[in-house]
């Protein structure tokens, strides 16, 4: 027996898709480490114990994809890239410290 979710107009609950886009392995980490300023590649990996290039790497792909995050090659010596809450990524902060706020931590 499968279950469906009813759909109004053919769409999916907002709430239900914004899950899906910060949902996955390392997601929700990238996106706490995003907050606070932009983050590199080799410093992720440093910060989240377990974590593997591979994983890394799709996590902000997709978050990027998803408009979450930007990718901005920084050009200075040594040439390396950052990512960084986009504007999506960044009025999601005030959600989530509202939910925060909800759940009384």
């Amino acid at each position: 027996m499968t279950t469906q979710t009813p759909e109004q107009d053919g769409q999916t609950c907002p709430a239900e898709s914004l899950l899906k886009q910060l949902s996955g392995k390392w997601k929700p980490q990238i996106f706490r480490l995003a907050s606070s300023g932009p983050v590199r590649f080799n410093s992720l990996l440093r910060e989240l114990p377990g974590s593997n290039k591979q994983s890394i790497a799709t996590a902000l792909r997709e978050l990027e994809e998803a408009g979450i995050l930007t990718k901005t090659v920084v050009k200075e010596k040594p040439l390396h890239i950052e990512y960084a809450l986009s504007e999506k990524g960044t009025e999601l902060i005030s959600v989530f410290k509202s939910l925060e706020g909800m759940l009384g931590e």
